[in-house]
């Protein structure tokens, strides 16, 4: 019996969920880089980076080749770069909308402190 869909599509969204790999993804998505390329722009102790890079080969999202003695990778498909560009969309229009919510939310404010500060006065002999 084979996995269902969804199941492989959790997987492979759990895969997606930690920042330094998120991070990585992003870099990869616009050029090829090197180990110590990531480590300067990610900001983690190697052995952090090294973990969630066999994370990502594991899952087949990077390559690595090697060069000299250095490591390079690079997505192993353009596609992960266009998913990375939806969520982004994705979550601007969510941040706008929430946004908009605490607009609205802080407008409500200055009414409901003005109506407590009504209320406080009315109490005071």
């Amino acid at each position: 019996m084979s996995t269902p869909l969804y199941q492989l599509k959790a997987e492979f969204f759990k895969t997606l969920g930690h920042p330094v790999r998120i991070r990585v993804l992003e870099l990869l998505s616009v050029r090829e880089h090197g180990v110590s390329e990531m480590l300067a722009e990610i900001g983690v102790e190697p052995a952090h980076l090294s973990q969630q890079l066999a994370v990502l080969r594991r899952s087949n999202l990077v390559v690595a080749r090697r060069e000299g003695s250095g490591v390079f990778y690079s997505l192993t498909d353009p596609q992960v770069a266009e998913l990375l560009a939806v969520a982004r969309t994705i979550l601007s229009g969510v941040l706008a909308g929430q946004a908009e919510l605490l607009a609205d939310l802080r407008a409500a404010m200055p009414r409901s402190k003005t109506r407590q500060n009504t209320q406080s006065a009315r109490k005071v002999p």
